[in-house]
């Protein structure tokens, strides 16, 4: 496993690459509603980050035909954006998105209650981006990989909500999936120890039924596969010498 490091002016680039990508998820918060499909919601994510003078590293990427992962209900992720896909109130909408900005790369998801959404498709939402949080606490130089992991499945599991084990979060830098592989839910091995200048792509992944999901015809879309409601939330995250820097988030 190799686990870059990189320097001070690239976590410069980091730094403008993720903030850029957090104008790009507050234009597709602000758009989101009822009626349009996920295909509009889509092209409000890649005309911004055009409009940034950036390139979405979504789209192509292993044949993936689109700038954002538009995923809706029991949609876990990678959810393809389509005209004939019409977002209906009530609705839970996760949009995941990056984009690359001088050749380095940012990733950030958010899951939003559209319209009058049930209190259990808000708690799952609350729910699952404080996995985020909990785990990132454990997101410092000298903890090891695991660390944030566990705290991440024990937070979800707490609340008796199945963690998605097959995918996971990841590194990121002048690619878009770097080392090293970060899981949702706790290993058997401690895994890397955290150094400054790492920077991770940290993403709970979370179901409010079973843990169990299944890969759609299309090879891209991830359900539930008892038909439950998932949750997304993703930021880039900076390992420091102290407390760990959360880049896609427009401080």
């Amino acid at each position: 496993m190799a686990v870059t490091i990189k320097s001070h002016s690239e976590i410069e680039l980091m730094r403008k690459s993720c903030k850029l990508l957090a104008i790009v998820h507050e234009e597709m918060k602000n758009a989101l509603r009822p009626g349009m499909t996920t295909y509009d919601i889509n092209m409000v994510g890649e005309e911004t980050i055009k409009k940034l003078g950036c390139k979405p590293n979504f789209k192509n990427y292993n044949g993936f035909p689109s700038a954002v992962c538009v995923s809706v209900n029991d949609e876990v992720v990678h959810g393809i954006p389509s005209k004939k896909h019409i977002i209906n109130d009530g609705d839970i909408v996760s949009l995941d998105a990056g984009l690359i900005y001088k050749g380095y790369h940012s990733d950030a998801a958010r899951t939003y209650a559209v319209g009058n959404a049930s209190d259990e498709a808000k708690k799952l939402i609350e729910i699952t981006r404080q996995c985020f949080f909990e785990g990132i606490k454990y997101a410092k130089a000298g903890c090891h990989l695991n660390d944030i992991s566990t705290a991440i499945g024990e937070y979800a599991n707490s609340f008796s909500y199945g963690v998605v084990e097959e995918l996971c979060g990841h590194g990121i830098g002048t690619s878009l999936h770097e080392d090293p592989e970060i899981p949702n839910f706790a290993q058997k091995k401690k895994g890397i120890r955290l150094e400054p200048g790492m920077t991770l792509a940290i993403e709970p992944m979370i179901n409010a039924g079973s843990k169990e999901i299944i890969w759609s015809d299309d090879g891209w879309t991830v359900t539930t596969k008892d038909g439950s409601l998932s949750a997304h939330y993703e930021n880039t995250v900076l390992i420091t010498d102290g407390e760990p820097e959360i880049l896609t988030i427009d401080n």
